[in-house]
């Protein structure tokens, strides 16, 4: 059984869930963090993963 699964990527501007990404459990512990492309802001800022 795998341990990827899916979470929801939040800008930190504006605070919208814009991206969902797989995320492997066993090797990174903490929470991810991006620097991706905010449609919504127009700029590449960074993503956080939510809950």
């Amino acid at each position: 059984m795998s341990q990827d699964t899916l979470i929801n990527m939040e800008c930190t501007v504006c605070k919208r869930r814009n991206y969902q990404t797989k995320k492997n459990k066993k090797i990174i512990k903490g929470r991810l963090e991006l620097k991706k492309f905010c449609k919504f802001c127009k700029q590449s800022v960074a993503h956080k993963e939510t809950k």
